[in-house]
Order: C-alpha cells, then structure tokens, then sequence
C-alpha cells in the first residue's frame, strides 16, 4: 500500500529545489538528445551542427529592429521568395495585415514609426551582413 505524504510531512525550503528557467539550457539539451539520437541511428560520432549555439542579448532599439530585419529576410536572403511577404511563416504578414493576431502588431510597428515606414524599410534591400555589427563580427 503506497503511503500518502501530509502537508506537514515536508519542508519546501529543503525538500524542493527550484531553479529559474534558463532557454539556453532547454535547447542544449534539445540538440544534445538529437545529435546523440541522430548518431545512434546512424552509427556516427561527434557534432551535427557546425557552429555551436550562442545568444546576445537584445539591449537597445537599433539592434532590436536590426533583427526583425533579419528575422523577416532571412527567406529572402536564402532564396526561398524575394520578398518576406511572399513566405507564409513569417511575422511579417501579421506584421501587414488586420487578421486577429497574438503579436502585439501595434508595438512592432511603432519601432519602425507607422506602417508606412515599416513596410518601406522591408522594400530595401536588406543587407544581413548589417546585424554583424550588433554581432561583433
């Protein structure tokens, strides 16, 4: 017979550890069970992916919209469509139109000033060796 614990059975400043979310963590473990997974399968050893994972935080408006730039062009960039209206999967399109959306579309397009602008500054040609320098590359 399994044995019930009481309320008063447990401390939960010592019984309990709670550690803050960290998303770096979450997608190394992510790769690592795939990679091994992967080199299971196929009887291989080593690294699948040939850089390893990095973040840099966002800290100022520039940068930020330097990466929705990137984010948005980056099919155009390697050449899934010419323009990122033209991929379905990109916020850009929610970005544009007036579809119900859980994207705070009225934030987003206030860093670029008004749609005009936000559109406009999409209908450039986007350089992605630009973020290098948000990068330090």
């Amino acid at each position: 017979m399994q044995t019930l614990i009481s309320s008063s059975d447990f401390d939960p400043d010592t019984d309990f550890v709670f550690e803050k979310f960290k998303p770096e963590n979450q997608f190394s473990n992510l790769f690592n069970a795939y990679a091994q997974a992967f080199n299971k399968k196929y009887h291989r050893t080593g690294s699948l992916f040939e850089h390893t994972f990095h973040r840099k935080e966002v800290d100022n408006i520039s940068y930020f919209k330097q990466v929705i730039l990137y984010i948005h062009n980056n099919p155009v960039n390697h050449g899934f469509c010419s323009h990122p209206v033209e991929y379905p999967w990109s916020s850009y399109i929610s970005c544009i139109s007036d579809a119900k959306t859980k994207l705070q579309r009225s934030e987003v397009i206030g860093w670029f000033n008004t749609l005009e602008d936000f559109i406009l500054i999409h209908n450039r040609n986007f350089d992605d060796s630009e973020i290098d320098h948000w990068l330090g590359i």
